[in-house]
């Protein structure tokens, strides 16, 4: 009888820490311009794949299990969470005239809306990356890409971007957006991208 009422007790502790687990709940949110993503939730060996907006997973006592929830759901059950995150990344790519740090004429206009930008966040972060093409050799086109950056880093400085948020770095001809073969002149790859956090 001793025994039996042991096992008992020893199961209901059991089912009592079962119940008492923590529910991991994970819901795939929409991405930023409609753009498809997805999430794989694993529990053990069982593996659910989230391709759709607003679809969830809930790992808990009982296993894995999928459902589907909606904006409205998510904003009554997470909207504090969501709403302490910081707001996405934007980046702005601005243009150069070949072998120089001079702007194009459709990049000085994008200036503007780059600082509307800035002064949106509360305590703005930003990174501006210096950029060259194929033309030239590292060295030149490295300092040609810090040239460009600090260029852009001294304009943002001077219409109000205090000099503590905003960082400029180079990486010369060695990440394209278009790749070409060295020595290539390629207007896009001239370019300085402005990532504002």
């Amino acid at each position: 009888m001793k025994r039996s009422l042991r096992a008992f007790a020893a199961l209901a502790a059991l089912a009592l820490l079962a119940a008492c687990a923590p529910i991991t709940n994970a819901v795939l949110l929409p991405e930023a311009g409609g753009k498809s993503s997805a999430v794989a939730v694993t529990h053990g060996d069982k593996q659910v794949v989230l391709d759709q907006p607003y679809a969830a997973a809930r790992d808990g006592a009982t296993g894995l299990t999928t459902y589907t929830t909606n904006e409205a759901e998510v904003q009554a059950r997470y909207g504090d969470a969501l709403a302490a995150q910081p707001a996405r990344a934007s980046t702005f790519t601005l243009y150069f005239v070949e072998g120089k740090d001079v702007l194009t004429d459709a990049s000085r206009q994008l200036v503007e809306r780059t600082l509307r930008e800035i002064a949106q966040r509360p305590v703005p972060d930003v990174l501006v990356v210096g950029h060259t093409d194929a033309v030239g050799s590292h060295a030149s086109n490295d300092a040609l890409a810090q040239q460009r950056a600090d260029f852009i880093r001294a304009e943002l400085i001077r219409l109000g971007v205090p000099a503590a948020n905003v960082q400029a770095i180079a990486r010369g001809k060695r990440a394209p957006v278009v790749p070409t073969a060295d020595g290539v002149a390629e207007p896009r790859n001239r370019r300085v991208e402005i990532i504002v956090r």
